[in-house]
């Protein structure tokens, strides 16, 4: 009898327990995996969690690892002594490296050392500032050196005022050895101020190491270059987009072989995000946005075969596949996410094609939540095509009552809307204070084909709005849904849709919240730092009055041009060293909105870039967003009867 009550009271304790929901805090004490790869024996996942401390406003990290065939997670102190050093040449005589070197007078002091105390910066182009940071003169360049005690480096890009890794985000998967160890791939854009900032052609270049010289392996294409990976058998292998200046080209996969440029995924309609070489050549699998999800592919290589090159999807679910870290027999380690958890990692058996969690580093903390429920829904369009829409519910989701609903609406513009996991647009967290979530895969997004995400380009106040007041109205019909208390809330195109909807929503939406959005399509181009998206997407400079699709963008499509109709609440958060949506685009719109004596405030992080970073200013803006939803959408932490 005692046993009996005792294990009642346990599943009651349990069964209150998980009635938790997701906070702004307990997001904020996550752990944060990356896969760091495969151990030597080949027996272990290795890898990284790092932990935010809000009290310190910093992360700390730990290193592990974990049994391939699973078990129990290890620390360790380093990874030096488990992993294979990528940067060691196969035949372990060199080592490769990247550092920033000084190469272009830029300040007051490099030209006049007197005056070594002056706070000045002189440019003669563009590329003045990219992402978060000024352009000091100085850029990043690959070295290499002897593989022992105080070697010195040989820079392979000596002299050039030219970026290898790429900023802002490029890393040392920049730059690999040959599979004979007597050359370096490289990818860099070689082309200074102005023209940097006009163009998207990085090419892949090589380096031999006997002879100094250079060549570069993607002549003839204009668009970027990225990836370079070369096959067990030495083929040199890199991602591909065709045309310059449009970042968001279909990413093709392409193998130089014996002579030839052989692309792999030529006749598929859709587009890579990162790939790997099996183990025996055969095969590439690679990562790829597929009807709201991210899933592993596979595709052959044939050789001189005449056997028919055929893509192959591989996993399916409602859930994302990120990063390939390698192979193990038959499986692969991979990390997934969905809406409801952050990354994992896990391996997928390629011939039985099941699935095992290897690391449980949150599994903890979900365990005690009740989750959202995310549900598929096909809308028709008003071109009449099918749209998918995500649908967020509420934990302990109850029919029979009405809830504020939020459209949410996608930045990019063309990023795909997956079953990613954010720590700042957490669905999960949304869903959790109470909303339901309304996520369209809209015009502009990956994984629906190639015509469906090129239609957003030099149409973004067109197709694409028309598509989101799909998406709302249709979830509108609803019982659950109150109409009374619907939202709109996006970032970057996000926030563009958010401002632009403003001035055309006939009412539909309650508040708005629009983080780093482009306001002023005009003064967007003239301030933005990576001009060639502007030209791709406005379809030219706004002077160019002969140029129809431009002028639409800077008249018909721009926001300012609609806020004599604003008349409903709205919250802008900024950046202030955010250059790619830059300060202006906020203030604009929030003087605009003050004027008009709209019910307006302005959220302003005088430190953070296009995100959010630092652990404190997550949860200020975690707090500020709840906050204005509460007071403009009146949920008091509850729904309504109906």
């Amino acid at each position: 009898m005692r046993k009996t009550i005792l294990l009642m009271l346990t599943m009651m304790s349990l069964t209150a327990s998980a009635q938790n929901v997701m906070t702004p805090e307990l997001l904020w004490k996550l752990g944060r995996i990356t896969p760091l790869g495969i151990s030597k024996d080949g027996k272990n996942v290795v890898y990284k969690v790092s932990t935010p401390s809000v009290e310190e406003n910093k992360s700390s990290s730990k290193y592990y690892t974990v049994a391939i065939s699973g078990g129990t997670a290890v620390e360790i102190r380093d990874t030096k002594d488990v992993l294979v050093d990528k940067n060691i040449s196969p035949d372990g005589k060199y080592v490769v490296y990247n550092q920033e070197v000084k190469i272009d007078n830029v300040l007051g002091k490099d030209y006049y050392p007197n005056l070594d105390k002056s706070n000045v910066q002189i440019y003669n182009g563009l590329d003045y500032r990219h992402w978060d940071t000024w352009n000091e003169g100085k850029f990043n360049h690959v070295f290499y050196k002897e593989n022992k005690e105080g070697a010195e480096g040989i820079d392979i890009l000596k002299g050039e005022n030219f970026d290898s890794p790429q900023k802002p985000f490029g890393g040392d998967e920049d730059y690999n050895w040959s599979t004979d160890g007597k050359s370096i791939v490289y990818v860099c854009k070689k082309k200074a101020g102005t023209q940097y900032a006009l163009s998207t052609d990085t090419n892949i270049y090589e380096y031999n190491l006997e002879t100094g010289k250079t060549s570069n392996r993607t002549e003839g294409n204009f668009g970027y270059d990225t990836a370079p990976q070369f096959s067990p058998s030495g083929d040199l292998t890199w991602l591909q987009m065709k045309r310059d200046g449009y970042e968001a080209d279909k990413n093709d996969l392409i193998v130089s072989f014996k002579g030839m440029k052989m692309n792999l995924t030529a006749n598929w309609d859709g587009t890579v995000s990162s790939f790997k070489w099996s183990n025996d050549g055969k095969k590439i699998y690679f990562i790829a946005p597929i009807d709201g999800t991210l899933q592993l592919f596979e595709v052959n290589f044939p050789g001189l075969t005449k056997i028919a090159i055929t893509v192959k999807q591989i996993t399916k679910g409602d859930f994302d596949v990120h990063d390939l870290v390698g192979f193990s027999g038959d499986d692969i380690i991979v990390t997934r996410t969905d809406m409801n958890h952050a990354a994992e990692i896990f391996s997928y058996n390629l011939k039985k094609n099941t699935w095992k969690q290897l690391t449980n580093v949150n599994t903890a903390t979900y365990s005690t939540l009740a989750l959202s429920k995310t549900e598929r829904r096909y809308v028709t369009t008003t071109d009449g095509k099918k749209m998918l829409v995500w649908v967020i519910l509420p934990p302990n989701f109850d029919a029979t009552k009405k809830y504020p609903t939020l459209l949410y609406c996608q930045g990019g513009p063309q990023s795909p809307l997956t079953q990613s996991y954010s720590f700042r647009w957490n669905f999960q967290l949304m869903a959790a204070n109470g909303y339901v979530v309304v996520a369209p895969n809209r015009r502009g997004m990956q994984g629906h084909g190639v015509e469906w995400n090129e239609q957003i380009s030099k149409d973004w106040g067109g197709q694409v709005m028309d598509d989101y007041l799909s998406a709302i109205d249709d979830v509108a019909k609803e019982s659950y849904v109150d109409k009374a208390r619907l939202g709109c809330v996006g970032a970057s195109y996000g926030g563009y849709s958010v401002f632009y909807l403003a001035g055309i929503h006939n009412n539909r939406f309650k508040t708005f919240i629009a983080h780093d959005g482009v306001f002023n399509t005009q003064s967007m181009f003239g301030t933005t730092e990576e001009v060639f998206f502007n030209n791709w997407d406005f379809g030219g400079p706004y002077w160019e009055k002969d140029n129809a699709a431009a002028q639409k963008a800077y008249t018909k499509f721009n926001p300012i041009n609609n806020v004599q109709n604003w008349n409903t609440p709205i919250l802008i958060i900024q950046g202030g060293i955010d250059y790619r949506v830059p300060i202006g685009q906020g203030q604009e719109a929030f003087q605009a909105a003050q004027i008009r004596g709209i019910k307006s405030r302005f959220l302003y992080f005088p430190e953070e870039n296009h995100w959010v970073l630092k652990p404190q200013n997550a949860l200020v803006w975690q707090k500020e967003f709840y906050k204005w939803l509460k007071e403009t959408l009146l949920i008091n932490n509850s729904v309504t009867e109906m």
